[in-house]
């Protein structure tokens, strides 16, 4: 297995996701993001994988809410990946930066309006006193945009590229011998790949 693996990180990505994609019930995509704030307190959550390539992994979300604030004051991330499917496992590491405007334009339009609604409904994270106060601004952005064919991104809804400098796989084994294999950026940015103990 360790010969086999591609020699960038990203290809192999895709060959798993792919296989995830084939078996996995619901949201391959589905990935865990880890943040801290400023003062090292940790914290997680699933969110959706929309894009990747060489540059890095790409999510979008409120930067309003608490892992937009995380991000706002410590630019660094993990994500995880786990296939119950296939019983594989990736882990990646890396620095935060925003994806540009016109990206984060062109996949906001690309949504279905029902969740360009919610991105404007949904103060995320903040304390909601109940569900029909959030259902009523729903309700009222229909109304304000109920002639508009194209609903704006707002302001807070951005993208965030995690770009990556360390993207381990793991595969389950008989006996807990599992097979780990990390690639890691050098010095020149170049990858290289190690073998590691389960």
């Amino acid at each position: 297995m360790f010969e086999d693996l591609a020699k960038s990180p990203v290809f192999t990505f895709q060959e798993w996701l792919e296989e995830a994609e084939k078996g996995e019930p619901s949201d391959p995509n589905a990935m865990c993001l880890a943040t801290a704030d400023s003062t090292g307190i940790p914290s997680a959550r699933m969110v959706l994988l929309k894009s990747y390539d060489e540059k890095g992994f790409v999510f979008y979300t409120n930067d309003q809410s608490h892992k937009g604030r995380d991000l706002a004051e410590n630019p660094q991330a993990a994500l995880c990946f786990y296939w119950k499917s296939t019983r594989k496992q990736v882990r990646i590491e890396g620095k935060i930066e925003q994806v540009s405007d016109k990206e984060a334009n062109d996949y906001f339009a690309s949504r279905p309006r029902g969740a360009q609604i919610g991105a404007w409904a949904s103060a995320q994270s903040s304390p909601l006193e109940n569900d029909e106060t959030l259902k009523n601004a729903a309700e009222e952005l229909e109304g304000k945009y109920k002639d508009t064919e194209s609903i704006p991104r707002p302001d807070y809804w951005v993208g965030y590229r995690l770009v990556p400098n360390s993207i381990e796989f793991w595969i389950s084994q008989l006996n807990r011998l599992h097979d780990r294999f990390e690639y890691k950026k050098d010095n020149d940015g170049k990858w290289t790949l190690r073998r590691l103990y389960p």
